[in-house]
């Protein structure tokens, strides 16, 4: 039997891996193929976010629907369990720009790059 100490520990295995949080936040805005994916998430390798997706999927996080045609189309998609970790996913976005804010108002050189889907 696994145990956690804090809830917290079974969240972030979830949603903790490098690319997984942003995963689930490009999602929530509409289904995206990997290369979409790959597009809005700079410094990701295809291996890597591959490897990130099928963990995902196996968390019941996100779905994959794969389209009977050539070329083969594969699209990703949030479940309608992935959608409950919205509300915390939002949490986070809105933690780190306020992080981001605080920081360069100690005169650190940090920006946002692009406002987050919504």
């Amino acid at each position: 039997m696994k145990q956690y100490n804090l809830g917290i520990e079974a969240t972030l295995e979830i949603i903790g891996g490098k690319w997984k949080s942003l995963i689930i936040c490009l999602l929530m805005s509409g289904r995206k193929r990997t290369s979409e994916l790959q597009r809005s998430i700079p410094g990701v390798s295809q291996k890597v976010l591959i490897q990130q997706l099928r963990e995902l999927e196996k968390d019941g996080i996100i779905g994959r629907h794969v389209y009977n045609r050539m070329p083969p189309k594969v699209e990703y998609y949030i479940t309608e369990y992935g959608i409950t970790a919205n509300e915390i996913i939002d949490l986070m976005c809105t933690w780190g720009r306020a992080n981001i804010k605080k920081r360069q108002q100690q005169g650190e050189d940090v920006m946002l790059l692009e406002s987050e889907p919504k």
